[in-house]
């Protein structure tokens, strides 16, 4: 396959796909696609808040007394005015204050008020009052309704804006209230909101069973235990991310009709120290009112990490949370009917302590589906879209090896996407190839326009691929060759198609595919007299990255011994790690070093071979790419596998 010649591309990142052989600069390999709390806020940024807060406050003071006034519409008018409307009889009733004096008047302001308000000023204002037959009524020194008013109203206001505004406010940025930082922060599903079964978890069938029992257990734990059996206190669910871990333990809840609480391994930890194992201790005591339940904590790595020696030592906040979490797992009797379900992707990293018996008991593998799980997988999922008839789900199982559960699932939502973007009514076999090539090598680059001598050197390039893979045993079938540009510099690709799920390679297997990938690089050397270009640096890099495990992993070499130089890889559910260093002396190095170049000049060499003897089929595949673009094995047969694979031929 021929990538971009350009410096700066390198391989978008996403998963792995182990069966299908991809070449070009986004064909290799492609890693996988969380979030961090809010750093702490600085003391000058406190202050400030105070001081807007005390503004705020004294401006909804200020609009709640305006809008009292509003309200009850009085007119405050001077004291001699209010001598002057007594002189004139215009009032009929007084309340009188100790300092003040509120009335109201016999006909209204020309603004429409009759209530006024004044401060009072003559202290000899009965007798006038009197000889104009003025009611008065005295006040007490002060009125209760309204200092309860002036009071409570604001604070009442002020508590709606804290409980609705500002405390939520402080909830999305993890702080939380004073009174529940130390609460568990769990999502609590009821046995009606779970809604999952084991109908809805297909191509994990060993997982499945292994998890029966614990249902049997949470549905009748007397029964379950008349033989003296107890139920394992913890189950670990270990596997790539996407197979289904947290579907499974969802799955169980459902099935045994009991609550689920879940809850990332990262809720746990907080910048206050001492939170982590307070929320740990009520996670539980709430599991126990609610038992028989299920605790489930997804990415429990991020909690159970391995415990070093570090400035903080055993007073880290981590550490102190990990404890609790061991100490509640010792603490609480399984036939209460408490069950902790955890889920990790990288087991090796957890601490010795957290999976020892007594606490995680069972450790579950949720692996990558086969071809009959991904056919079971594709089931549950296509049901949700409209199919056309004819479509072999069992073809596009074999199209996915290196699937997992959520990938098969993007698989059929793209599908029913370029289905409905050609405005079709029903997704066909069709859709679902270009949904699997957009996945795989990515999307097409309909703007990128190649110069002729350009695409002529891209035609040759994937058709040595091609015809090197229909021509060697061991190797997939080739599905597909395209010139079309995809990604972010794949200038072409080649599909294989596996025929089965393979988990065993021998030593002439992985020869083989190092000599595909180097046929991109031996048809322009063939065709262009020697010369070659940078489209091959992927090619190059995943060839030496097969040879390099052959010879420093697999024992593959007899120069070099049949021992493994390279170290375990830091993530074994991650397959395809390249070794960052190898365990050899400088001399063992070199030889090392030797034994990789002559795997991948060998292989070279046996890719010129076939291409000399196939160049007219070269050419004329190039001239069919160069017209169509793209070619399958019924359009040119020539790149048909014309042997059987190897492990049939074995047979």
């Amino acid at each position: 396959m021929l990538d971009k010649p350009t410096k700066d591309t390198e391989p978008a990142p996403g998963w792995r796909l182990p069966r299908f052989l991809r070449f070009g600069d986004n064909g290799g390999t492609t890693a996988q696609p969380k979030t961090t709390k809010p750093p702490r806020e600085p003391e000058e940024r406190k202050h400030h808040f105070a001081v807007w807060y005390v503004f705020a406050a004294f401006l909804g003071v200020m609009l709640i007394q305006y809008v009292w006034l509003v309200l009850t519409q009085v007119e405050t008018v001077p004291y001699s005015q209010f001598e002057q409307l007594l002189s004139e009889n215009k009032i009929s009733e007084v309340l009188v204050g100790q300092d003040t004096i509120q009335g109201t008047l016999k006909e209204p302001l020309p603004d429409g008020r009759k209530l006024f308000y004044t401060v009072r000023v003559d202290p000899a204002l009965a007798d006038k009052l009197k000889a104009h037959g003025v009611t008065i009524t005295g006040a007490p020194s002060s009125n209760f309704l309204s200092t309860i008013l002036s009071w409570a109203l604001p604070i009442f206001v002020f508590y709606l804006i804290w409980t609705y505004g500002i405390r939520r406010m402080a909830e999305r940025q993890g702080l939380g209230g004073l009174m529940t930082i130390g609460k568990s922060r769990a999502k609590i599903y009821v046995e009606t909101d779970t809604k999952v079964t084991f109908k809805d978890v297909a191509g994990v069938d060993e997982a499945k069973y292994e998890l029966q029992e614990i249902v049997a257990f949470l549905r009748d734990p007397k029964s379950f235990g008349r033989l003296g059996a107890r139920i394992p206190k913890g189950v670990l669910l270990i596997g790539p991310p996407g197979t289904g871990k947290t579907l499974l333990a969802r799955a169980v809840a459902g099935e045994a009709g009991v609550p689920f609480f879940s809850i990332s391994g990262s809720e746990f930890v907080e910048m206050f120290v001492g939170v982590g194992a307070a929320r740990v201790r009520d996670l539980f005591e709430q599991a126990r009112k609610a038992a028989p339940c299920i605790i489930f904590i997804d990415e429990l790595d991020a909690l159970g990490r391995s415990r070093v020696s570090g400035a903080y030592g055993g007073y880290d906040e981590k550490e102190q949370t990990l404890n609790q979490l061991l100490a509640e797992l010792d603490g609480f009797d399984p036939t209460s009917g408490v069950i902790l379900i955890g889920a990790t992707n990288r087991p090796e990293v957890l601490d010795p302590a957290l999976l020892r018996p007594g606490r995680f008991d069972r450790q579950v593998l949720v692996d990558r589906p086969d071809r009959t799980g991904r056919l079971q997988i594709l089931k549950v999922h296509v049901a949700k879209v409209r199919l056309a008839d004819g479509v072999d789900l069992d073809q596009i199982a074999g199209l996915t090896t290196g699937f997992t559960g959520a990938d098969l699932a993007n698989l059929v939502n793209e599908a029913a996407i370029v289905a409905t973007r050609r405005k079709a009514d029903a997704v066909t076999l069709d859709d679902f190839t270009a949904a699997i090539e957009r996945i795989v090598a990515g999307l097409e680059k309909k703007s990128r326009v190649l110069g002729p001598a350009e695409r002529g050197r891209v035609a040759h390039h994937e058709m040595g691929h091609a015809l090197v893979a229909a021509t060697l045993p061991g190797v997939d079938p080739v599905h597909k060759v395209s010139i079309i540009p995809r990604g972010v510099g794949a200038l072409g690709y080649t599909m294989q198609r596996p025929t089965e799920d393979r988990f065993l390679l021998g030593r002439e297997e992985l020869e083989n595919r190092i000599a595909v990938l180097m046929g991109g690089r031996a048809a322009e050397a063939l065709v262009y007299d020697g010369e070659v270009s940078t489209g091959a640096s992927d090619d190059l890099q995943r060839a030496t990255q097969i040879a390099v495990e052959m010879v420093t992993r697999y024992g593959m070499n007899e120069a070099v011994g049949q021992r493994t130089y390279a170290p375990t890889p830091p993530q074994p559910l991650l397959a395809g790690v390249v070794p960052e260093r190898i365990d050899a002396s400088d001399a063992t190095e070199r030889e090392i070093d030797i034994a990789v170049r002559d795997l991948v000049a060998k292989a070279f060499g046996r890719a010129s071979d076939i291409l000399r003897s196939r160049r007219a089929d070269l050419d004329e595949g190039a001239r069919l790419l160069l017209t169509k673009e793209t070619l399958t094995a019924d359009q040119f047969p020539a790149i048909r596998s014309i042997v059987q694979p190897y492990s049939s031929a074995a047979k």
